[in-house]
């Protein structure tokens, strides 16, 4: 088949690898950054569901014709609670730009999730909600502490969904291909993981940025999406090493990118559109969701047609006949 482009990997191979290490390295500094941050102390900035809070419920006292309500107004309204109540200007005081904001029901329940407050500053917030966004009723507001043990429950069963899954895709790699071949796949898989969680520690020790169980969900999806593409390509490897006997096998790999490229190009460029229109309209709650499937899918992309390759077409001393 007649490939539209002429891809040289084993010729740029250092760039290729020059790029994935700077990436990694920069990840990993920033995993440790935010590790060693007093404020964040983990590799990421968990967020309340992974550390615990004040979860605040309110039902608001209209029918089925309520006014929408924007979850940006709600939280800039919670924020500014710190200049203006008195429970807020503590030094301990709790950092309110963490608050997570839902909008339920059509915007007729409202969910407040804050870091742990006193019982006088859950009636602050409460309050100041209430003058701009109410009337509520009463009677059905709920007010819950999140605490850190059911936290630290939930980040142990993500870590656990993530480790079998790694496992599983390890174990089909590993049955599939030879050692090689799934060791690389593998390394691409976590190389795509690490730039991920990289570029969120960043985003989290400058802009406080949080990571939620959304954050494990993009991660497992992600590292389906990594495997495919370099099963993909490995295939088209071991095809062409079949059929193109007479060159050597780093020109085999890089006749096997070139013929994959425009397919992987095109799967990426697709997948990125549906993300780009979540990320634009989706709305607060599934815009860091989004945001990382964008950085995997890219990541993804690279590793399968650039890093995984360029790798495994230098574990052959094999030259042209």
């Amino acid at each position: 088949m007649k490939t539209i482009f002429n891809v040289q990997l084993y010729k740029n191979r250092k760039i290729v690898w020059f790029v994935s290490f700077s990436l990694s390295l920069i990840s990993i500094i920033g995993m440790v950054i935010c590790f060693k941050s007093p404020i964040i102390n983990a590799p990421l900035n968990l967020g309340l569901e992974y550390t615990g809070g004040t979860q605040i419920i309110l039902e608001r006292s209209c029918n089925d014709d309520c006014i929408q309500l924007n979850t940006i107004d709600i939280s800039n309204k919670i924020i500014s609670l710190k200049n203006v109540d008195k429970n807020f200007r503590l030094h301990n005081s709790p950092n309110l730009t963490r608050s997570q904001i839902q909008l339920l029901d059509n915007s007729k329940l409202i969910s407040i999730r804050l870091p742990f407050l006193s019982a006088d500053q859950s009636e602050a917030v409460v309050s100041e909600v209430n003058k701009s966004f109410g009337p509520f009723i009463n009677a059905n507001t709920s007010v819950e502490i999140i605490g850190p043990s059911l936290g630290k429950q939930l980040l142990y069963s993500s870590l656990i969904s993530l480790f079998f899954a790694f496992l599983g895709i390890a174990l089909y790699i590993n049955f599939r291909y030879d050692r090689r071949f799934s060791f690389l796949a593998l390394l691409a898989l976590f190389h795509d993981v690490i730039i991920v969680c990289g570029v969120f520690s960043w985003l989290g020790y400058f802009y406080d940025v949080e990571i939620d169980s959304l954050f494990a969900v993009s991660l497992l999806t992600i590292a389906g999406y990594s495997v495919n593409n370099t099963v993909v390509v490995f295939d088209r490897i071991r095809e062409k090493s079949l059929i193109e006997k007479n060159l050597s096998f780093k020109y085999q790999i890089d006749q096997a990118v070139s013929s994959t490229l425009t397919r992987t190009l095109y799967t990426s460029f697709t997948t990125l559109l549906p993300l780009i229109c979540i990320l634009i309209w989706g709305g607060s709650t599934l815009y860091w969701f989004s945001f990382s499937l964008i950085i995997g899918v890219v990541a993804g992309s690279w590793s399968s047609i650039a890093l995984a390759p360029s790798l495994l077409s230098s574990t052959s001393k094999k030259e042209i006949d």
